[in-house]
């Protein structure tokens, strides 16, 4: 069972103390309280998003609490080119990356057919490649020193269809069966990838998203789900599922045909019928 952790947090805390640790999509959410929780235990930061005023409110918040290094990097994982600019970035301030945290990402809610198509795939540049360009980019030199760390937050809409956020669940079924692919490979060079599978959090994701507040219910919180990362993380763990009730959920799922899962899905998060104007 993976549905939380024993806890561990004061060797997951303290594991990463003196390093440097990369959080995408660091402005709000899951990222800011993975790098609120990097912070407490001691690890400098590289924190990137799209809104750069918040990542400069957050580095001055964990710079003056916890007296640790925290450079920020304002960008839009949308734009391919981002994930390499970072990089650059941060060969040229001479930052040694041992923990990656790619946590970036954005849903969609609607009719598939209806939603607008450059949104989609801006979803899937975000969730898929921007997260396989990044991983990918800083995986040699910590396959090089055999030391290093890649956590890749994805959902637990990633074990199922979810229709009217079908693009979304398909980036997080990605991120999960490559997360434990990659693991598997470094495992050889001492290098721990995990995935984190989240169910309803207490972030803006729903709200970005356009997702009724029906559709989420049993919300987590961010900090909660944060710490089950760093702790599957730290280890040694492919994935891992948060919260209880989640992961009873996915579990379930497996003793019941697929398709009745993406009914069942699909009954949950239809629109409601809009009443007739007269």
């Amino acid at each position: 069972m993976n549905a939380g952790l024993p806890r561990a947090a004061s060797t997951a805390r303290t594991r990463w103390r003196g390093k440097w640790a990369l959080v995408t999509g660091a402005s709000a959410g899951i990222g800011r309280e993975l790098a609120r929780q990097l912070a407490a235990g001691g690890a400098n930061l590289v924190l990137t998003a799209r809104r750069g005023d918040r990542l400069a409110q957050l580095a001055l918040e964990l710079t003056a609490n916890y007296k640790i290094q925290v450079e920020t990097y304002p960008a839009d994982l949308v734009r391919p080119e981002t994930p390499r600019e970072l990089f650059r970035f941060t060969q040229h301030k001479q930052l040694p990356i041992e923990v990656l945290v790619n946590n970036a990402g954005f849903g969609k809610y609607g009719e598939f057919f209806r939603v607008d198509s450059q949104r989609l795939l801006e979803m899937v540049q975000v969730n898929v490649a921007a997260v396989v360009s990044l991983t990918h980019l800083y995986l040699p030199a910590m396959a090089e020193r055999r030391s290093g760390y890649v956590l890749i937050v994805s959902s637990a809409a990633a074990y199922q269809a979810v229709p009217y956020i079908s693009t979304y669940a398909a980036t997080k079924a990605f991120e999960l069966i490559f997360a434990e692919g990659v693991a598997e490979e470094m495992r050889a060079y001492g290098v721990n990838v995990c995935c984190l599978c989240p169910g309803s959090t207490e972030t803006e994701f729903h709200q970005v998203a356009g997702q009724p507040p029906r559709t989420s219910r049993r919300r987590e919180t961010a900090e909660k789900v944060a710490r089950v990362g760093l702790e599957a993380l730290a280890a040694g763990r492919p994935s891992v599922i948060s919260g209880r009730h989640n992961w009873i959920s996915v579990e379930m799922q497996r003793l019941v045909p697929r398709r009745l899962v993406t009914r069942v899905a699909a009954r949950m998060f239809a629109p409601k019928p809009q009443p007739e104007t007269r």
